[in-house]
């Protein structure tokens, strides 16, 4: 859960500015796409630097062949911390040069079907392959501005183990609430 999270705060980089340039992208890897982006971007930067504060809502979250009872549990768990939103502090640099591992992390069997970013929407697939034969396929769409994000993103895990995958959709909401405290990274 921590990681989709830090997954969709990592994606405000590549998603927030809804003039000037625009990426689109089929078939490409994430490195191609981080790229397209930086090179699209020139001297200008897709987020305004600062202190950004999300919230994520799981929508749906359900793992085919738990125990109900874990299953619920699971559920209850990731709704109590619904209630609570993250921040996070974007520098300068942050923003002027995304990295590529910002989707994938450091799984470089990742690939986009397509991103497209463009007029304040975000649109992109990718799909990733994991070392024990599993899968993720994930979705994000969603509309953008300098200051402020909205992105429904859905994820489904494909595996070997007893369970077989996960599926996941998810609601985030982002705003830009001012400048990084001291410290803060």
């Amino acid at each position: 859960m921590k990681a989709a999270v830090l997954l969709i705060a990592c994606a405000l980089p590549l998603a927030a500015c809804n003039k000037g340039p625009e990426v689109d992208e089929k078939d490409a890897s994430v490195a191609e796409v981080a790229a397209k982006v930086r090179q699209s971007a020139g001297d200008q930067t897709f987020v305004r630097p600062g202190l950004w504060e999300s919230k994520v809502t799981i929508e749906k979250f359900d793992v085919p062949g738990m125990p109900a009872d874990m299953a619920q549990r699971m559920k209850t768990m990731m709704a109590e911390n619904q209630e609570h939103g993250f921040q996070t502090c974007l520098t300068a640099e942050d923003v002027k040069r995304p990295r590529e591992d910002f989707f994938a992390g450091k799984n470089n069997q990742c690939r986009y079907e397509h991103f497209t970013m463009d007029g304040g929407k975000i649109d992109a697939a990718m799909h990733c392959g994991g070392k024990d034969g599993g899968t993720q396929v994930m979705q994000m769409a969603g509309t953008y501005s300098p200051d402020s994000y909205q992105m429904q993103t859905s994820m489904k895990l494909s595996g070997t183990g007893p369970q077989g995958g996960m599926n996941m959709s998810m609601r985030v909401e982002a705003q830009r609430v001012g400048e990084c405290k001291q410290g803060q990274s």
